[in-house]
């Protein structure tokens, strides 16, 4: 912290839920919510998601309960792919992962949310607001490119 209130850029990781998580996390470390909210410019959250194996991917069929699996108001995309287990593989229908990410952009208003010491989940919704996509929004536009499945995106983003 002190290093960026000189102007140093830092980049550090820290073990959270989500973006949001990670002002409170901060500040349930002992600094200080003014010190958060002048030192911080952003935060990055991430989570890996397994491919799907490209030797043995194959189109499934969506029913209706993956139409409305995924999220409430959510349509399944025209095309939906899983891997059926392959030697390349060994049988798990993955291979290979890529990054699902949410970057929140440090605003007025959550600075001064982190000021008044408001829970992450508020803090969420004032981000989303301002255009922060989700770590599950990433990972169904993952989906829709076909390369990994709703239930992988769904295990790595549970706790949302």
């Amino acid at each position: 912290m002190q290093a960026s209130l000189t102007g140093h850029l830092v980049f550090s990781t820290l073990h959270t839920n989500d973006a949001p998580g990670a002002l409170t996390r901060l500040v349930d470390m002992g600094i200080e919510p003014f010190l958060v909210a002048s030192s911080l410019e952003g935060v990055l959250a991430q989570r890996l998601v397994r491919l799907i194996c490209k030797h043995c991917k194959e189109e499934q069929p969506i029913t209706q309960k993956e139409t409305i699996r995924f999220e409430k108001g959510r349509v399944a995309p025209k095309k939906l792919y899983h891997g059926k287990g392959c030697r390349e593989c060994q049988g798990t229908g993955y291979r290979g992962r890529t990054v699902i990410c949410e970057t929140m952009h440090m605003s007025e208003q959550i600075k001064e949310g982190i000021l008044a010491r408001t829970s992450a989940g508020e803090i969420r919704k004032v981000a989303v607001k301002q255009g922060m996509k989700s770590l599950r929004d990433d990972g169904w536009r993952i989906i829709e490119e076909g390369r990994t499945t709703i239930e992988e995106v769904l295990r790595a983003t549970k706790i949302e």
